[in-house]
């Protein structure tokens, strides 16, 4: 007989009941357990308690913890490890980033005063820090380099509590091999080899697409009955022992996931390795199942009802939760109406509640090629929150009055409702618009409107261009699948100009959104995009100068010249300017001219990549520092409430702002600046002086705002940080898919570009597939390479050929490591 149950088992318990704490013996009791079978029991307990699943209360009660639930106690075990709000003095917390060689650098959560560099940690210095914790460090004396180095003393917050990998035997003990190559392999003690039974829970895994809806539905996995029949399988595996002092960490596997070629198994690598919250709780499913399907009559009141205008959503093919709907009409010669209509989430998820909890948690929903892993359950995202055409459905509205120039001269935003005529995609209203016969006949009623709608897009295009807006058009790949989700083929995907529609009405809704909450001093989850840093912008004109473009900045005068280290005819010199901020003036417009000139030229691509490597990554903050590469002075998200948190963290503050207003908001939206105008953007600056008490602006600013600064702070950390999970799973997951297509193409030719260069070869891709992958210098036929920095070029030492950035290179490839999905290639001598 087991010594205890498995953990879903009594996980499930505390599911079905989840306000009731339970002592020891009444869980044995609940569960048919002999007394003899407590001591397994608490074992089990304690690790469901510190894998946050149960809560332990006082006199050793517990009681379930929904996930993404602030636990409100502790277990005495995890009261003396919570981590304190602020680094200790002296240290330094930050997130550790580590490389596969054992070294790694800690990303500090607030810069250093002395210096802009990560802290580097050495491997003798990581202590039992893995990759991805957040990590406290001592800062030591800097190195001969100057690079700032430190030590880790302590672990706040463990990143990696379960691993996916391979499992292969070994004498005397087993191990798994991450996919995450910045891992160490897991050490496998005996008996821990084979889980119990298979973890997951089975059923209501709440992801669609693919295997959910029998589109090549995974094979059932049997249970390996022995450790050699686990040889080469995935698996995930549960940390029991962190790294220390040059020991390997240790775990047990607690799933099997299949064979790395079955079915689906890509996709739950890329759900664990990337650690996406993929299950909903019991909680968070029973909440959904109390929300009705229908719009009851009470919830229309006060709405704004829209249900007799030919409002329609356009999407991709697939697409099956529609956030906005879109309708356009003349009203003058020289003036349109626009309308954005975009689905009232919040209506459904309010704040607190479980569903709210977990979308939180997820914050976006992830996107693989035949499933997604979405940030709300079904019931929400793809019925009564969708915009499904022929169906009533509550919105938050966007009504704008637009001129010939494209400027918003009037808007009003208020709550609402309609009836969507049509569920339209890019494909057919580009037919239509193609002046295609089938589908003007099959859409004639609406034909006129979509021809109005590229007529108010292009104003409005046009309207971003003369502010300086960066509009990077380059053909991205569009990976072709067969019903097993084997990659079959790329091809460059095309932009559309009922793509472009979309694109124009999405950016002037969430401006004007953006644009009246900035206005009205609300406190606000921005979506910021900051000035590229000036030592960014000088590498690229470095480079740029090469291909004979330059961005047309004016440099500043004083630099420094520093000579390079090494002697022989590898000593290089290197130039560093010294910049004082707001010694470089940067604005769009230099984006935008370069991009304008380079336009179907033969470097376009590789120059815009460079490009836009200069420029940072957008992301969320409180404080306003406007969007450089929109050349926008207030942005925000607002139109994707169904995949992206942020945006249903706009929609209640938007709600906030409209209640306190009588329920909508209507007036002028000040034009923004040119992209060259410089301004303060701080969200505090354009607040009044405080009202005088007993006076009428002291009532109407009396209710508390829905988000303080602190909490928006916190969810644009949150929200940034899920954002790049979602976009790190999504594009490995593209690798993966790539390297399986390219196994059959092994020792094949292909044309290639060098997109990048270093000191141990350069990186191409390939031109007709998009497939990146390295030619290593030792490859190189002919001759002896080195990398000359200074020159940025790969150069024989007979000084015969010469490899640069930008050049076209004829190669074949000659390897794929698999684990990591890395694509090796050789230069094809001419």
């Amino acid at each position: 007989m087991r010594e205890a149950p498995s953990w879903n088992v009594v996980l499930n318990l505390f599911q079905k009941h989840p306000d009731k704490a339970f002592t020891l013996r009444e869980l044995t009791g609940k569960l048919g357990l002999r007394s003899s079978q407590g001591r397994g029991l608490k074992g089990l307990l304690k690790a469901l308690v510190r894998q946050k699943s149960v809560l332990r209360l006082k006199k050793s009660r517990y009681r379930y913890a929904p996930p993404g639930k602030e636990l409100r106690a502790r277990a005495p075990s995890d009261r003396k490890k919570s981590p304190p709000a602020q680094p200790r003095s002296g240290l330094i917390r930050g997130r550790l980033v580590t490389h596969r060689d054992g070294y790694g650098f800690v990303i500090p959560d607030a810069p250093l005063k002395d210096s802009d560099q990560d802290i580097y940690i050495g491997a003798r210095s990581m202590g039992s820090a893995m990759h991805g914790d957040r990590v406290e460090v001592v800062r030591s004396s800097a190195g001969s380099t100057g690079r700032v180095q430190g030590k880790i003393v302590e672990v706040v917050d463990r990143f990696q509590k379960t691993v996916v990998g391979e499992f292969r035997q070994g004498h005397p003990e087993n191990f798994v091999f991450p996919f995450e190559q910045r891992l160490p392999r897991i050490t496998i003690p005996r008996g821990k080899e084979l889980p119990s039974e298979e973890t997951s829970p089975p059923s209501r895994d709440r992801q669609f697409g693919g295997e959910s809806e029998g589109k090549g539905k995974r094979a059932s996995l049997s249970r390996p009955r022995s450790v050699a029949e686990l040889e080469g399988m995935v698996v995930d595996v549960e940390l029991t022992q962190f790294p220390r002092s040059g020991t390997a960490p240790r775990g047990r596997v607690v799933q099997v996931l299949g064979r790395r070629e079955d079915f689906g198994v890509d996709v739950e690598i890329m759900i664990r390795k990337h650690h996406l919250p993929h299950r909903f709780g019991a909680e968070t499913l029973e909440e959904v199942e109390k929300i009705s399907g229908r719009i009851n009559p009470e919830d229309r009141g006060g709405r704004k009802d829209f249900r007799d205008l030919p409002i329609v959503t356009i999407d991709g093919e697939t697409a099956k939760d529609f956030d906005d709907a879109v309708y356009v009409e003349r009203l003058g010669e020289k003036r349109y109406r626009l309308d954005v209509h975009v689905a009232d989430v919040g209506h459904y998820v309010r704040p607190g509640t479980a569903v709210d909890r977990e979308a939180r948690l997820r914050g976006t929903s992830v996107y693989f090629p035949d499933r997604a892993v979405p940030m709300l359950p079904l019931e929400l995202s793809n019925g009564i929150c969708s915009l499904n055409p022929k169906v009533d459905r509550l919105v938050l509205s966007a009504s704008m009055e637009i001129d010939a120039e494209g400027t918003i001269r009037r808007y009003e935003l208020a709550t609402g409702v309609i009836h969507s005529a049509a569920r339209m995609t890019y494909t057919d209203v580009q037919a239509v618009l193609d002046g295609d016969g089938g589908a003007r006949r099959r859409y004639r009623k609406m034909a006129g409107r979509f021809e109005l709608m590229k007529e108010l897009a292009l104003v409005l295009n046009a309207k971003r261009e003369r502010r300086g807006s960066i509009d990077f058009d380059l053909p991205e790949p569009e990976i072709e699948f067969d019903e097993q989700g084997r990659m079959v083929g790329i091809t460059r995907s095309e932009r559309l100009m009922a793509h472009r529609i979309i694109e124009e009405f999405m950016l002037a809704a969430n401006e004007a959104v953006a644009g009246y909450l900035s206005q009205s001093a609300m406190g606000l989850l921005y979506r910021i995009h900051e000035q590229p840093e000036a030592k960014k912008v000088l590498e690229f004109e470095e480079v740029a100068a090469t291909f004979g473009y330059t961005l047309g900045i004016a440099l500043p005068a004083a630099r420094r010249l520093d000579v390079g280290r090494r002697s022989g005819r590898d000593r290089q010199r290197r130039v560093h300017y010294e910049l004082k901020e707001g010694d470089l003036d940067i604005t769009p417009f230099h984006y935008q001219r370069l991009t304008q000139r380079i336009a179907g030229r033969p470097e376009e691509r590789i120059v815009s990549y460079l490009m836009l490597r200069s420029l940072k990554q957008a992301r969320y903050s409180a404080t306003n520092v406007g969007h450089f590469a929109l050349a926008a002075r207030n942005y925000t998200h607002f139109t994707s409430p169904i995949r992206r948190y942020p945006d249903l963290v706009v929609h209640r503050i938007l709600k906030d702002a409209l209640q306190r207003a009588g329920g909508h908001a209507t007036g002028p939206l000040k034009d923004p600046p040119a992209g060259g105008e410089k301004e303060d953007h701080g969200r505090r600056s354009r607040r009044k002086k405080p009202p005088q008490k007993g006076t009428r602006e002291s009532v109407r600013a009396k209710p508390k705002e829905p988000f303080s600064l602190e909490e928006l702070r916190a969810l644009a950390s949150e929200t940034s940080e899920t954002e790049r999970r979602a976009q790190g799973a999504e594009r490995d997951l593209m690798e993966w898919k790539k390297a399986a297509f390219m196994e059959e193409r092994l020792g094949d030719e292909f044309e290639a570009l060098i997109i990048s260069l270093f000191r141990y070869g350069f990186a191409v891709e390939l031109l007709d597939l998009f497939i990146e992958g390295v030619v290593p210098i030792s490859t190189l036929p002919g001759e002896r390479y080195v990398y000359r920095e200074r020159d940025r070029v790969v150069v024989g030492d007979r000084g015969r050929r010469a490899f640069h950035l930008g050049d076209r290179v004829r190669v074949r490839l000659d390897r794929i490591d698999r684990l990591t999905n890395k694509l090796e290639f050789s230069v094809v001598d001419e």
